[in-house]
This record gives C-alpha cells, sequence and structure tokens, in this order.
C-alpha cells in the first residue's frame, strides 16, 4: 500500500486514475469510464498496479450515487483483484483493501451466470484497530479510507465508529502536521461514521484541507466524498 518509492509512470497513473474519480464525482457522470479516461485498459501493467493503489475507490462514483459502474472499470479492477492478490504476510491494511475491493466487486457488479467471479477471500482480522494508540489509528484508517462508504459495513468500520473521537483527535493532529492526504482520509471516516465532537468544525476543516493539500487528487477524492457522505446523511 505504501507507494512512498514508486516509479514515475507508476505514480503518474495512480495521479491520473485519481483525478478523473474526482472528475465523476464532481459531474455525477456514471456513464463515463475513469480507467478510459486515464488511459487504462486491462493490458495496461503499470495502469493495473495503479488501481490497485486506487483500489475500490476506482468505483466511487457508482458506489455514491447509487448507479451501475461503466464494464471497462469493472473488468479492470476485477484484472487488479487477480494479478495482485496480497500475500500471506501480506500488512494488515493490504489484505482489507484486497478484502475490499472483492467485495465491492459483488456488491456494485456481480458476474454474469457462467462467469468465473473472484476467489472468495474472508474478512481480515481487525482486532488490532482496537488496541492501537489513537495516533496510529488514524494512520491506518486514513490507509483505509476506501473503506468508508456507505452500506459497506465491516470490522474496520465498527471500529471507526467506536473510535469516532480518536479520529477526530487524528484529523486534527494530522492537519497540525500538515499531513493533508491523512486528513483528508480522517475527515472522510468521520463524514461516514458519524460521532465526532460538533466543537471539530469538520466541514471547515475538510475546506482547508482540501484547499491546502488539493494539488494531490487523492486528497480531494477523499474530501469530496466525504461531502457526497455527509450531504447524504443531513438529507
Amino acid at each position: 500500500m505504501d507507494q512512498t518509492h514508486a516509479s514515475s509512470p507508476l505514480a503518474g497513473a495512480v495521479h491520473d486514475l485519481a483525478t478523473e474519480v474526482v472528475l465523476a464525482l464532481r459531474s455525477g457522470d456514471h456513464l463515463a469510464t475513469v480507467c478510459g479516461a486515464a488511459g487504462i485498459d486491462e493490458e495496461n501493467r503499470t495502469g493495473i498496479a495503479a488501481v490497485r493503489v486506487i483500489g475500490a475507490d476506482l468505483l466511487l462514483p457508482s458506489v455514491l450515487y447509487g448507479r451501475h459502474p461503466h464494464p471497462g472499470d469493472v473488468a479492470v479492477l476485477d484484472r487488479a483483484v487477480r494479478e495482485f492478490p496480497p500475500k500471506p504476510d501480506a500488512p494488515a491494511a493490504t489484505a482489507w483493501s484486497h478484502w475490499h475491493m472483492i467485495s465491492t466487486l459483488q456488491r456494485m457488479a456481480p458476474p454474469a451466470p457462467g462467469a468465473a467471479a473472484p476467489d472468495a477471500y474472508a474478512e481480515p482480522d481487525a482486532a488490532w484497530l482496537e488496541e492501537s494508540p489513537w495516533q496510529a489509528f488514524t494512520h491506518q484508517l486514513s490507509v483505509l479510507a476506501p473503506l468508508a462508504v456507505p452500506a459497506a459495513p465491516s470490522a474496520v468500520q465498527r471500529a471507526a465508529a467506536n473510535r469516532a473521537v480518536d479520529l477526530s483527535r487524528g484529523f486534527v493532529r494530522a492537519v497540525r502536521r500538515r499531513d493533508w492526504l491523512q486528513a483528508a482520509g480522517a475527515g472522510r471516516w468521520l463524514a461516514a461514521v458519524g460521532g465526532e465532537p460538533a466543537t471539530l468544525g469538520l466541514e471547515r476543516g475538510l475546506d482547508f484541507v482540501e484547499l491546502m493539500g488539493g494539488h494531490d487528487p487523492r486528497v480531494t477524492l477523499h474530501v469530496r466524498a466525504a461531502r457526497l457522505m455527509a450531504e447524504a446523511r443531513a438529507r
């Protein structure tokens, strides 16, 4: 999951994918293909690796707007699941991301009759999240921000709901440290599960995070997702 040392082509592909997801979130256009707009297909190895980094957020516009995803995006996400399964000793965050990609595919685009479905993958353990200090907890939850979506219950989501105050502390800490990606991920979780103190000022905080960190489309992606979920909860 950590792409600090990613090659320039991979980093560029991740940037382009995240940008296209943001554009789809802003427009609500579920007919457009995120991968196609980013120049990625099932044969593009770098693009498939970038989809593995973005994870289930590739289908986020369809998830949040409740619409059918583009078949091309479904095919590429399915290819990423098959090409990059987690190793037995993979970090917990990698295992959870893989599980969420499979569960999102099953929920949003079940295979056609006779088609092969991705191999079953059991929900990973999340007990370690309950015991993590709030700083580490916020870091791990921000890495797993793609799991912060409605109608997708998981042990990670339950941990986030149970520790909303810790997430709020982590959000403030990330803003102070100018870690905009972590702040955006934490804010997205708070928008998804609620329970943050009223004094946090999450809406204004997210505005500030986007203003300062918006050069990274992954930051904008999380902030936009948070706003859409907050609006849905307010209805």
